[in-house]
């Protein structure tokens, strides 16, 4: 496997640890639907926050949450509407991202939740 793509699962296997520490339940992982790939869907008592997970081995070319872009957006709210109505939940929806930075040997993690507000 490409290094990156251990670099983004490592990016991944921290953020899902970072949510439950926090209290939060996972309820799907790499949860696809049509083009949208949700990297976590985590609830937390009425609030179901809906993860994309960055992870970048520098900030050289900017943060990794300035990699989510519009298009993204749309998938992931359109996966999510899906994901409701299949699992009929009656829950508030949150969008979050977690940023992960590599920097040597070790990890830094940012949580913005409410992450599509700012865009």
């Amino acid at each position: 496997m490409a290094q990156h793509n251990d670099l983004g699962k490592k990016g991944e296997q921290l953020a899902v640890e970072y949510l439950q520490k926090k209290g939060y339940t996972i309820r799907d992982k790499n949860w696809y639907y049509q083009k949208a790939e949700v990297d976590i869907i985590a609830q937390k008592g009425n609030i179901l926050a809906v993860v994309e997970v960055k992870t970048r081995s520098n900030t050289d070319f900017g943060n990794p949450q300035d990699f989510v872009n519009p298009k993204k957006i749309k998938l992931l709210v359109s996966a999510m509407d899906e994901y409701i109505t299949a699992n009929d939940l009656d829950v508030e929806v949150r969008f979050d991202i977690i940023a992960v930075v590599k920097e040597g040997s070790q990890f830094t993690l940012e949580h913005i939740e409410d992450a599509f507000l700012h865009f």
